[in-house]
């Protein structure tokens, strides 16, 4: 699976769902903010068989003389979908005809005419078969309830099942974001930072150690920030947060431990999903993160295990439905959050790469990461 985090890919259900309106609309906000390749994806199962695109007797796929063909729209006046996308503002438009075997074939013949590091809007179902997208939108019409068999193939990776009548979508282009050549959506969620830690082994506040020249806290926060609906700090220490635009939660209980600040945080929490993550790990896996939310699905919450089988609940998803057991655990006096999930249907999930998740307990640990970030800067 090749993993293109600059495009978003728009697959549809079924015929004339919109999925072109919504490409055009994406590209119009977009095209102002960086350069967007457009690319339309005809797939064809087999060689003379029915067109998906024009149907029988259209000769757009049979007249495929290869694997596939690659065509730059230079047209500017038709009705055309690639016409669409390039008057939307889309700098270059290219339509792929591509046999469904050879289609990772036909993505990496588009790449070297682009380059793999361009910003792209792409429609297709199929090429989700072979491309992990930034995005995955699938575009469905409000009452019906076809689904195209390439649809079927593809749709268990939607993102969000976005559903069209005529020209309207029931999702707003404010919660689709581009940052740092990656598409993303914003959940329908909210991100916990504890801060509420005692820092023995840092010998200092960890949350103020300076990041890129601003506090560990607001690194942690800057990288939630357009990811979530709302971001809370669970501290007993309201005025020392100010400074960023974030709901502060006092535990209800002092001296309870983390235990105490998650329950209280998850209770004032605007969502039923929430991410917890401790203010000592300063590198947010937006990849992980994404992976965690959607497993969620069916389960309390969604707990990591690194390579070592030890669990990070500080870095995990959890539902509401945790504060009935966290409640009664605290009441009986317990302070683990390991214990307290005992109850729960929790899933665990082992961390892809354990070289990204790094907590920073030492100066030494912190004085590392440090120069690892002043590496990469400087590279």
């Amino acid at each position: 699976m090749i993993k293109l985090p600059n495009m978003l890919m728009i697959g549809s259900a079924g015929r004339n769902s919109g999925k072109t309106e919504l490409a055009c609309r994406l590209i119009r906000k977009f095209s102002s903010q960086t350069d967007i390749i457009g690319i339309k994806v005809t797939t064809i199962r087999e060689k003379g068989s029915e067109c998906p695109r024009g149907g029988m007797g259209c000769g757009v796929c049979s007249s495929l003389k290869g694997n596939y063909c690659i065509t730059e729209e230079i047209d500017g006046i038709s009705n055309k979908d690639t016409t669409r996308l390039l008057t939307a503002g889309a700098k270059k438009v290219f339509w792929l005809r591509v046999l469904k075997e050879y289609l990772e074939d036909g993505l990496v013949a588009i790449m070297d005419i682009i380059g793999d590091k361009s910003v792209s809007i792409c429609e297709s179902n199929s090429l989700r078969l072979v491309v992990e997208p930034g995005l995955f939108l699938v575009v469905r019409e409000k009452d019906s309830n076809t689904l195209k068999t390439s649809c079927k193939d593809v749709i268990l990776y939607a993102d969000r099942i976005v559903l069209s009548d005529e020209y309207d979508f029931d999702i707003e282009s404010d919660g689709i974001g581009f940052m740092e050549k990656r598409w993303f959506m914003r959940w329908q969620a909210t991100a916990i930072i504890l801060a509420g830690g005692k820092s023995s082994r840092m010998g200092k506040d960890k949350d103020m150690l300076p990041i890129n020249g601003k506090p560990m806290i607001e690194h942690i926060f800057d990288q939630l920030r357009p990811y979530f609906d709302q971001v809370i700090i669970s501290s007993n220490d309201r005025e020392r947060y100010r400074f960023l635009s974030a709901d502060i939660i006092p535990d209800k209980i002092p001296d309870q431990g983390p235990l105490m600040g998650i329950l209280s945080c998850l209770e004032a929490s605007s969502h039923d999903v929430n991410f917890v993550v401790a203010c000592d790990v300063p590198k947010i896996n937006q990849d992980f993160l994404k992976k965690m939310i959607k497993e969620a699905e069916g389960y309390d919450g969604v707990i990591p295990i690194n390579e070592k089988s030890k669990y990070e609940p500080l870095f995990g998803i959890y539902r509401k439905s945790t504060i009935v057991p966290i409640r009664e655990t605290l009441k009986a006096g317990g302070r683990k959050i390991i214990e307290a999930l005992r109850n729960s249907n929790i899933k665990y999930l082992e961390v892809d790469n354990p070289e990204w998740f790094i907590n920073l307990n030492t100066m030494e640990e912190f004085n590392s990461y440090q120069q690892s970030v002043k590496s990469i800067a400087e590279s």
